[in-house]
């Protein structure tokens, strides 16, 4: 493994156990940082962190669910414990429920609030005795602050909408505005934070099919997929011509992780290829 533009960083990634996160987690790993892997079922956390190991890597998993009040706090404590420190943090874990307004349910909305808008919220406030004591120690030591990095992945549906995603459009949308009010909290600690809103990604919650498909959630059935017909208007309107795979939305989180981006904060990137 070529460790090099993030040697001897710490990174959370939650949601990193499958799709999107999974594709983050090794490509973080593959340039030299140390990641703490989560998912809310233990086997696909270890199968990353073994895949990251086999490659060369450094991973430890933190199994749990984001919106578990109490795990924002182990999951910073894992990167401490386990690596240190703690250098970049990638919000990603969430999934949707859909309907349109007048079905949708007050469960659904506050789910989907929960676990796109308040685990990253607690998450980035577990955060920050951290990476605030770590900065004053540094500057202390007469020690260069180096660039420290979020990015929160929100969607394009916060940007402009979706219909029969209310709840999921409105979390995405405030994560842009908790992305834009932590860049202007923590630009004193060095620290970056921005957005990459996604447009149509192959995972499996987008997964082509004419067929009832679900994914378990807190005890849950959560139906996901896409109808072939959607799926063909949508990809007409990406000027790629295509959905992107989850190794290139993983590259949009990595370009705002890289040290090249050191002066881009509380920016949203649009990885949606042209949409």
């Amino acid at each position: 493994m070529n460790a090099q533009r993030l040697q001897g960083r710490v990174a959370l990634v939650s949601g990193s156990g499958r799709g999107i996160g999974r594709a983050v987690a090794e490509k973080l790993a593959a340039e030299g940082a140390k990641v703490v892997v989560n998912d809310l079922d233990p086997e696909p956390a270890k199968e990353a962190v073994a895949a990251i190991e086999a490659a060369g890597g450094a991973a430890v998993a933190c199994v749990g669910s984001v919106t578990d009040p109490e795990f924002a706090d182990r999951f910073v404590a894992t990167a401490v414990e386990e690596f240190g420190g703690l250098d970049i943090i990638v919000n990603n874990a969430g999934y949707t429920w859909d309907n349109v307004v007048q079905k949708m349910t007050d469960q659904q909305w506050d789910d989907i609030i929960d676990v796109h808008l308040t685990a990253p919220f607690r998450i980035l406030r577990a955060a920050q005795p951290v990476i605030g004591a770590t900065v004053k120690r540094e500057r202390a030591e007469g020690v260069a602050v180096p660039c420290r990095k979020v990015v929160n992945i929100s969607s394009t549906s916060g940007l402009q909408g979706n219909a029969g995603q209310a709840n999921y459009s409105s979390a995405k949308a405030g994560l842009v505005g908790l992305t834009k009010a932590i860049a202007k909290e923590w630009g004193r600690y060095n620290v970056t934070v921005n957005a990459v809103a996604y447009g149509v990604i192959n995972t499996r919650l987008t997964s082509v099919t004419t067929e009832e498909k679900t994914i378990r959630v807190a005890d849950r059935d959560i139906r996901v997929g896409v109808n072939p017909a959607v799926m063909e208007a949508a990809t007409k309107q990406i000027a790629l011509g295509r959905a992107g795979s989850a190794e290139e939305a993983a590259g949009a989180v990595y370009l705002l992780c890289s040290p090249e981006s050191s002066y881009i904060t509380g920016e949203t990137l649009v990885c949606g290829g042209g949409l």
